[in-house]
């Protein structure tokens, strides 16, 4: 750090810069205030430490005025010993701290020591807000792993299309984010964005929530009711969990989007419609398939884009930025000061798995945001991530000595499958492997289960 220290006396200026000097900082030193107040505004040091008995201005009046002129500039005051009424008045007064006379050196030395790892903390906090308010070029889209920089290329280059979407990806990593960006961006921004989630609709009233009803229809059409097709018309409709669908109702809704045109459960008419269809799923589209959730014809309808989002352990240089884009959304919400994340909340973020991807990470920071309340966020408002991933990490694999190559390969698998609770698409996945190759191994090794 560039250290100013200020005192009228000439040894304990000397023996504070060469101490500093010795831990690696660029120090000056001044014998008053306003030497002192000309340095900082000339020097712009990212720490100032003043004794409080000084000619002239007080180091309390000196304090006053370096806060007046940049408030974030840290200034330790040096007090007599023993005279705790100095000390409460200077910290009333703005002070980040204080040190008695005579200064010990390891309280000097940690005291700095905290301010650099603060310092650090605060330019890296600033850098990741210029970076947002940059932004993307994408509204929401944070970011700038080279995967996130893909998809945001990607989207931006298919949004002025009229082409249906299919957006792939884990609970939690903002597949509807996506979806109403591609909208956003398209020419039918100014449209209506209409969005349904096949998985909470019931069944008895899927026909109804897509395709509307007239008065009459069935028991409880009290009144005639626009379908979700009919409500998107001119805008975009996202189709939220396309693979939790009734297999009965996927080929009248491949009908409708082919022909454009909707004919409302107990209606004789078609009605008309233009939609951007963008359907999401958290299954693997071709493995639905296959299993027979989703139609092969529906599949190719919908998905002539597909788009992936990658889970968030995928791009983990991005969750600095997106934890200070989240600090930022939240302090507003929640009329909150935080500044940012500390250096080792900041590693403890980085160390956990976020199997709830984006999702888990707003909610870790909203629930930090609300603990601290100002200042910056610590692993002690991080609780229960940091204990959770304290467990991961004592639950890992132990392959004991002397296994051979197919046994631990065997170990492996059935260990990723477990943590893939039983998913043998996401267990492929996690492996690198294809999903054939996972099925052949674990019938092998005996295991029927028929999960995915």
């Amino acid at each position: 750090m560039r250290i100013l220290v200020v005192d009228d006396e000439a040894a304990v200026r000397e023996v504070l810069t060469q101490r500093l000097a010795s831990w690696g900082h660029e120090v000056t030193a001044a014998r008053d205030a306003e030497e002192a107040a000309g340095r900082a505004a000339a020097e712009a040091p990212d720490l100032v430490i003043a004794d409080v008995v000084l000619p002239g201005l007080s180091g309390v009046e000196l304090l006053e005025r370096l806060k007046a002129g940049d408030p974030a500039r840290p200034v330790v005051l040096i007090t007599a010993h023993g005279s705790i009424d100095d000390a409460v008045a200077a910290m009333k007064r703005g002070a980040d701290d204080f040190l008695t006379k005579p200064v010990d050196p390891e309280l000097l030395r940690s005291m700095v020591e905290s301010m650099a790892v603060r310092l650090e903390d605060s330019r890296q906090a600033e850098e990741l807000q210029r970076i947002l308010d940059r932004g993307s070029g994408a509204p929401g889209m944070v970011g700038r792993s080279p995967a996130m920089v893909e998809l945001v290329r990607l989207i931006a280059s298919v949004a002025a299309s009229d082409a249906a979407v299919l957006v792939s990806g884990e609970s939690g990593t903002g597949k509807e984010l996506v979806a109403r960006t591609i909208h956003s961006l398209s020419e039918r921004r100014d449209g209506p964005f209409v969005a349904v989630n096949a998985a909470a609709v019931p069944e008895g009233l899927m026909e109804s929530e897509f395709f509307g009803h007239e008065k009459g229809a069935f028991t409880g059409a009290s009144e005639q009711r626009a379908g979700c097709l009919e409500r998107a018309d001119g805008g975009t409709l996202l189709l939220d969990e396309i693979t939790e669908m009734p297999m009965a109702l996927q080929p009248k809704l491949l009908r409708v989007l082919e022909e454009g045109s909707v004919r409302r459960v107990g209606g004789s008419r078609e009605i008309p419609f233009s939609v951007r269809v963008v359907a999401a799923t958290n299954r693997d589209p071709l493995g639905a398939v296959e299993q027979q959730l989703l139609r092969e014809d529906l599949y190719y309808r919908l998905a002539v884009i597909p788009i992936h989002v990658p889970p968030l352990r995928e791009r983990a240089e991005d969750i600095p930025l997106l934890a200070q884009h989240f600090v930022r959304e939240l302090n507003a919400k929640h009329g909150t000061a935080v500044e940012g994340i500390g250096e080792e909340a900041r590693q403890a973020l980085l160390d956990h798995r976020w199997p709830g991807n984006v999702r888990e990470l707003r909610n870790a920071i909203e629930r930090a945001v609300i603990l601290a309340q100002r200042g910056w966020i610590e692993t002690s408002h991080l609780a229960p991530l940091v204990s959770v991933t304290a467990r991961e990490r004592s639950a890992g694999l132990h392959i004991p000595p002397g296994t051979t190559v197919a046994e631990a390969e065997r170990l492996l698998i059935l260990d990723t499958l477990r943590r893939a609770e039983g998913n043998r698409t996401e267990t492929a996945r996690r492996l690198g492997v294809d999903v054939k190759t996972i099925r052949n191994k674990l019938k092998r090794y005996g295991e029927s289960s028929d999960e995915s």
